[in-house]
């Protein structure tokens, strides 16, 4: 039976060194078998492929028109039937862009990424931190890392844990000014932490439940980034609204007080994303798995984790 797949390679290779003899050793096959599989296909095309004599072979016109052709559907057979470890590892290779808040462990998590795809080293990861919130579309972001209740309906998204917020000050500010009575005297009366919003240059409101919530107007301390806030209310400057990762080791030793502990407070779904593509690369679901396994870990506290989007 004739076989197309290895007439062809015997083409492409009698092509390259213009020698039957020569393509027959490279193939490990005798000159004669390269004739007929030469004369089989040229019969099976209806072309001549050589001009051949005694002292030379040289492509015909439609043979140098037919090798391009020739080759590319080699290289795409070959890739086709190439073993599964060697497809997977084409496919994990190339850029993935991961979008990140500004977060406490930040480093730790890409500490604990980075060996987890050193199988992989044709693998680019392009991990960006920012307190801006990136348009996945324009910014090209394969993935990301949110907080907050998901609005984006065009995003795959996983839960990975939840994290709340606390109202915090020094000691030494308690001793000078007081403890406030209740919020509304908090928001009018003591100094308060304003933290921009980086997305629209205002200040973000202490959202401390669906019916508390309040914007300082007169802030005694602005900050950009949470961890300049942290630092004013360490130094006694100013109570704040932190985040319960960045307070709570400070609560622990005393250094930072809590104030209106019992009153409920919101806590809000961090979670992994990825766009919804008709195709998405392999090296993107790989880099998400492992990224949504390494904060599961770190932040899951029990709650169901579930698919919020499809």
């Amino acid at each position: 039976m004739f076989n197309k797949l290895e007439a062809l390679k015997t083409f492409c290779i009698c092509a390259d060194t213009l020698q039957f003899k020569e393509t027959a050793h490279r193939m490990a096959v005798s000159p004669p078998v390269v004739t007929r599989t030469i004369a089989e296909l040229e019969d099976h095309l209806g072309e001549a492929l050589f001009q051949r004599n005694t002292r030379q072979v040289k492509l015909t016109a439609f043979g140098e028109q037919f090798l391009p052709q020739a080759q590319q559907l080699l290289e795409e057979s070959e890739r086709l039937f190439a073993p599964a470890q060697r497809r997977h590892a084409e496919e994990m290779s190339g850029l993935v862009r991961i979008a990140v808040p500004i977060l406490p462990d930040n480093d730790v998590v890409l500490a604990e990424l980075i060996p987890a795809l050193s199988a992989y080293p044709n693998l680019i990861l392009d991990w960006r931190v920012d307190s801006v919130r990136q348009n996945v579309v324009e910014s090209q972001i394969d993935l990301g890392i949110r907080i907050g209740n998901p609005t984006d309906n065009r995003l795959i998204i996983r839960r990975v844990g939840t994290v709340g917020e606390k109202i915090v000050a020094a000691p030494s500010l308690i001793e000078r000014v007081g403890l406030p009575k209740d919020i509304q005297a908090l928001q009018q009366y003591f100094p308060l932490c304003g933290s921009v919003d980086a997305n629209t240059g205002r200040l973000w409101s202490w959202y401390i439940n669906e019916q508390l919530q309040f914007t300082p107007r007169q802030p005694a301390f602005i900050a950009a980034d949470m961890y300049s806030g942290l630092q004013a209310t360490r130094s006694g400057l100013v109570f704040s609204h932190q985040l319960d990762w960045l307070c709570d080791p400070y609560l622990a030793t005393g250094d930072l007080v809590e104030i209106f502990a019992e009153i409920p407070k919101m806590r809000w779904p961090i979670y992994v994303y990825r766009p919804q593509q008709t195709v998405t690369p392999t090296r993107v679901k790989v880099v998400f798995d492992i990224l949504v396994d390494i904060l599961m870990r770190r932040y899951y506290s029990g709650e169901n984790s579930i698919t919020l989007s499809r």
